[in-house]
């Protein structure tokens, strides 16, 4: 049996809705189409869509709850590989870069010598932690697959996400952009968020970590002219974070990270409210820009004596590091 019988009988039988069905037909049709303009046979790759249509099906039957901090689960089934598995041929490695690798190489160091360290990054698709993965397996697996990444609520409630998000350590929040939907669950969503970050300076003071924090609160997406932007970021976001690490007492670094996966899988044109955003993919190049270590408290504006201001300054000055390294990866300027 084909997967897209497969996929019509699961509909029929009232294994998945109607609502999962079509996303995960136009999936496959755009995955299909993706791997055929590489080269790539599909039929190589259809056990991949049985997985997830498995996978996909125990999370509409009984959703996995996840914690406030999550560690990825390898065992007894490996869903750090089903991840990666499921991305990899979308990613054609000849066109894909990771710049600035010895920075890498620096965090990894800091990190084996008990310190932790903190990536600003943007945020492009809902796979990036599977993306970076992918991006630094031959030279840092180790380092990209313990990466801590701060979880939005969507990709642990869509039984599409959940399966992607339970092989990735996560530190889960809801963030701004959905807290107060619905108004009625605003407080205990905020009391998720507080058990989160007490967890996150739990996890600071035993040492070694590296957490992936996009402080634009969600993904990148195209202007009026379809041009896709670092999405500004909130100074509240980064402030949290450099208060976390001092209170922690453990040496902390903080790095601009900027990456361009926007077409591997592109968000929704708006933040839509409703969880069952389409989704359609594309074989693209990759690109990881690790940048130069961030002096928190050394940054134009850092002499301001008012504190509001002096946050958005040194908010606006890790944005514009960021913005950076993304517009000159988009215009190929980075070596």
């Amino acid at each position: 049996m084909t997967f897209v019988n497969k996929l019509k009988k699961s509909c029929e039988e009232g294994v998945i809705d109607e609502k999962i069905y079509n996303i995960i037909a136009s999936l496959h049709e755009s995955y299909t189409l993706s791997l055929k303009t590489g080269g790539l046979n599909m039929a190589d790759y259809e056990s991949i869509f049985d997985s997830l249509l498995q996978l996909v099906s125990e999370q509409m039957n009984d959703p996995y709850q996840f914690e406030p901090y999550h560690q990825r689960i390898t065992e007894p089934y490996n869903y750090y590989k089903f991840g990666m598995e499921f991305l990899r041929p979308l990613v054609d490695k000849k066109r894909s870069r990771v710049f600035h690798i010895d920075n890498v190489k620096k965090m990894t160091e800091q990190l084996q010598r008990g310190e932790n360290v903190i990536l600003f990054a943007n945020h492009q698709t809902e796979v990036d932690p599977q993306l970076m993965s992918l991006a630094l397996e031959d030279t840092y697996h180790d380092f990209a697959s313990e990466v801590i990444f701060v979880a939005g609520d969507r990709v642990v409630t869509d039984p599409m996400a959940i399966p992607f998000s339970m092989g990735r350590n996560l530190l889960c929040i809801y963030s701004k952009r959905h807290i107060d939907n619905p108004p009625e669950k605003k407080v205990e969503k905020q009391h998720h968020n507080q058990r989160t970050m007490k967890r996150m300076k739990e996890l600071l003071t035993e040492g070694g970590k590296c957490i992936y924090v996009a402080p634009s609160g969600g993904r990148d997406r195209p202007n009026a002219q379809g041009e896709v932007h670092v999405s500004p970021f909130d100074p509240q976001s980064i402030e949290m974070f450099r208060l976390i690490s001092i209170q922690a007492k453990r040496p902390a670094h903080f790095y601009p990270l900027a990456l361009a996966t926007f077409d591997i899988l592109p968000p929704p044109q708006t933040v839509e409210s409703e969880l069952g955003e389409e989704r359609r993919t594309k074989r693209e190049g990759i690109f990881f820009s690790f940048g130069d270590e961030i002096d928190i408290d050394d940054f134009p504006g850092s002499d301001m004596q008012d504190r509001h201001a002096k946050r958005s300054a040194r908010s606006m000055h890790i944005w514009n590091l960021v913005k950076t390294d993304y517009a000159m990866i988009k215009q190929g300027l980075m070596s």
